[in-house]
């Protein structure tokens, strides 16, 4: 067999086993995968590193306006060279849905924006508004274009749709077998805890720590699976940042039910701390929700090792440190009016890698499985996120010795600033491969605008998970059917 490309001598790690191998890719994809493999028209030495997936990344903000009007610094041609840089191979950021937009506008304007992608991508949509019309035409034809996904959200003024609104996207999420995920705060808490500290003059950043209360992520999980549950729905619950949300997510997966989530570095990396800094520099770690403290840390840590979580993903979302970003209301302003989110496309994976594979606290194994096959399985992503025959060239070759600090410079994105900065972490992406075309290699990039492709993506797979129907919801359709 004549090979476009052979990796030879490296260990081979999939979600599910670890072995000396080499691999041969023609046209873009994995054409074999064997002990010794002779040929290829490029030979790629990966003696002493590690030969994973490229990473999957699904959950960033990328050339999206903030429900305040606020854009990423971020765009998909400096959002994809720093998921490339940062071991990924492929990406699935959101398209948001503002009030008033139909589902058709949205996707064609991120059609437009997404064309300069290095690397491949799908999308997630954000619906901030379920008419009759978004419900019954919009979402179903962006289904059947492969967009099955979708996000909403239980606060923010401009996003928040209800307990009401929410089953009904639910409901038709799980007649077309596409999935939901949830951003989940109460937002009732999170009004009134804002009002109780603006009556203190307790505005500054650090003071964003505490006023979006761990009850208040742990309520809206709980109501946010229940409401799948009554719906029948699967239900995806990202950035989880407690230990009662996650002991929650724990509870229903326990019991059977189609509940997925995530958590993210920067709950394991920060804690609310690195809020209370000199002046407004706290600022830039200022996410929703927000960073926690150390114990949180270590039960989050127990989570991803006792499988509660599918995976671990950035909540890219680049605001700089200036009047685009951050600091659009002034260098003075109430921490509630400081854009929420960090940047961290490019350290999630080496982040990751050095803390849990590299500290003891996973197997590589596992490490694969967090940051991309996981996430190619629920999401539909049938071609990558796995080594075989068949699948897509999307492959990172890592040295798992070099050690490195962060430095804004290595992120590769259009930020002034990088919350892991000075960090030192063990591991590095050396060589990254998109449909078998390497894009990073050494430090250097090789891809260009352009190169990415969109991903059609499946149904959500639910295999094991089949949930229980709720005893009324399931006398309604019996009568139904009579």
């Amino acid at each position: 067999m004549e090979f476009d490309t052979v990796i030879h001598g490296g260990t081979v790690v999939t979600a599910s086993e670890t072995y000396k191998g080499d691999i041969g890719i023609s046209a873009g994809r994995i054409a074999a995968v064997a002990e010794r493999l002779a040929g290829g028209a490029r030979r790629i030495d990966a003696g002493g590193r590690l030969v994973m997936p490229g990473g999957i990344e699904a959950h960033a903000h990328v050339a999206q306006e903030s429900a305040a009007g606020i854009m990423t610094a971020d765009d998909y041609l400096s959002g994809s060279v720093s998921a490339a840089f940062g071991g990924n191979s492929s990406f699935i950021p959101f398209a948001a849905q503002h009030r008033g937009q139909s589902i058709d506008d949205v996707i064609a304007t991120y059609d437009a924006r997404a064309a300069q992608s290095v690397i491949d991508y799908s999308y997630h949509l954000i619906v901030s508004d379920p008419t009759e019309e978004v419900l019954s035409t919009g979402l179903p034809r962006a289904f059947e274009r492969g967009i099955t996904s979708l996000k909403v959200f239980t606060t923010y003024d401009l996003l928040n749709i209800g307990d009401a609104g929410m089953l009904d996207i639910l409901g038709v999420a799980r007649d077309h077998g596409a999935l939901t995920m949830v951003h989940a705060e109460n937002h009732a808490m999170v009004a009134w805890m804002n009002r109780e500290l603006a009556a203190r003059g307790m505005t500054a950043p650090k003071y964003h720590a505490i006023s979006r209360p761990e009850l208040a992520e742990e309520e809206a999980i709980n109501r946010a699976i229940t409401l799948a549950q009554l719906a029948g729905a699967p239900l995806f619950v990202v950035h989880v940042s407690t230990e009662g949300g996650a002991a929650r997510v724990q509870r229903a997966r326990a019991e059977g039910a189609p509940i997925f989530a995530e958590t993210c570095p920067q709950y394991l990396a920060l804690t609310r701390a690195d809020l209370d800094r000199p002046g407004m520099e706290g600022a830039k770690y200022i996410c929703s929700p927000p960073v926690r403290d150390t114990a949180t840390q270590d039960a989050l840590w127990r989570h991803i090792q006792s499988g509660t979580f599918d995976s671990v993903s950035s909540d890219h979302a680049p605001y700089r440190y200036d009047e685009t970003g951050k600091l659009m209301h002034g260098p003075g302003a109430p921490y509630p009016r400081i854009a929420n989110g960090m940047p961290g496309i490019a350290a999630r994976l080496p982040w990751l890698f050095s803390e849990g594979v590299v500290k003891g606290r996973l197997r590589p194994e596992t490490f694969v499985a967090l940051t991309a096959t996981n996430a190619a399985r629920i999401f539909g992503v049938a071609n990558k996120g796995r080594i075989a025959p068949g699948m897509d060239a999307d492959i990172a070759i890592w040295n798992p010795e070099t050690v490195r600090r962060v430095t804004l410079a290595d992120q590769h994105d259009n930020m002034d600033f990088t919350p892991f900065d000075g960090m030192e972490l063990t591991g590095v992406p050396e060589i990254v491969m998109t449909r078998g075309a390497v894009i990073v290699e050494h430090g250097h990039l090789h891809g260009t605008a352009g190169q990415g492709r969109f991903i059609p993506r499946d149904r959500v797979d639910l295999t094991g998970r089949p949930g229980a129907p709720v005893k009324e919801t399931a006398l309604m359709r019996a009568e139904e059917t009579r």
